[in-house]
């Protein structure tokens, strides 16, 4: 992969934003490598994803902010730079279900995802040979119902101690507390069925199955306070049909929701996700 620096930016909308962006680069010797934009006329706000090429501009990564910082200033720009040289941190979650964690393992060995994985954590120790397998350090947390605080902060202290960059829940079965969403903002990764709120609780595909359901699918979400409500990264169907059991409805959502978590982890870590309030503008 060839080194690129990313810069991300919203703003709010007004005339002369591409061209000073682009006139700053250029006028550095920089090459656009590719570039997305998008002008919000609901919100009057502006967003945009440009890549660099790193080889071409005379900065190091800390003197191109600092060279672009007066520009960000005079647009009131929320704004960041990334280099694509450096892999995202992601600690995975997980508790018995292995379908989601397998695929992004599998994903990672292959080089598929460009990041690091410092350890996983699982409140069962159901996975811990898989993971292991992978040579991925693997934290088992136990819950004690009664009393999850424990448990948490022993989470927050592994994300803290592994310097995670992303945490992302694949199938982790715990509502994370507040104090945990908010440290992390638009860091942490959740995947569920699509179904929701109509298939909210215990075996939803069972349930979708009695209401003889045509579609189902996944979300991928950054998560908040607001449970399974946070802003959308990505989302899946697939059709089924009459002849469909719940079994094969478990199979097929299995499938989709592996292939969305996977997709809005990649977006992730390769900064095409901007988000505004409640929302996501995702330049994939």
């Amino acid at each position: 992969m060839e080194r690129r620096y990313r810069l991300v930016l919203s703003c709010p909308d007004r005339v002369g934003i591409v061209s000073m962006v682009s006139n700053f680069i250029s006028s550095h010797g920089g090459s656009i490598t590719d570039a997305n934009q998008h002008s919000d006329a609901s919100t009057g706000r502006f967003f945009m994803r440009v890549e660099i090429d790193a080889s071409t501009l005379p900065f190091t990564l800390d003197e191109l902010k600092a060279a672009f910082e007066p520009i960000a200033a005079s647009f009131q720009m929320e704004w960041e730079i990334h280099d694509s040289a450096r892999p995202k941190r992601v600690v995975l979650m997980a508790s018995r279900e292995s379908h989601c964690l397998a695929d992004l393992l599998y994903r990672y060995h292959s080089n598929e995802l460009f990041c690091e994985i410092p350890c996983v954590i699982s409140n069962h120790d159901d996975l811990r040979s898989m993971v292991e397998w992978h040579g991925i350090p693997y934290f088992h947390v136990p819950v004690d119902p009664a009393d999850k605080a424990p448990h948490f902060a022993e989470v927050n202290r592994l994300i803290e101690e592994h310097a995670a960059d992303t945490v992302v829940l694949a199938r982790y079965m715990q509502i994370l507390p507040p104090d945990l969403c908010d440290r992390y903002p638009h860091r942490i990764i959740n995947i569920h069925h699509s179904f929701l709120p109509s298939f909210a609780g215990a075996k939803p595909y069972h349930q979708a199955h009695e209401r003889g359901v045509k579609l189902i699918g996944a979300t991928c979400h950054y998560v908040t306070q607001d449970l399974d409500a946070g802003p959308i990264i990505d989302q899946d169907v697939t059709r089924i049909s009459h002849r469909d059991v719940p079994e094969d409805m478990v199979r097929l959502g299995r499938d989709v929701e592996k292939t969305v978590l996977a997709r809005g982890l990649r977006w992730h870590l390769e900064d095409r996700v901007l988000v505004h309030g409640n929302k996501t503008v995702v330049f994939a």
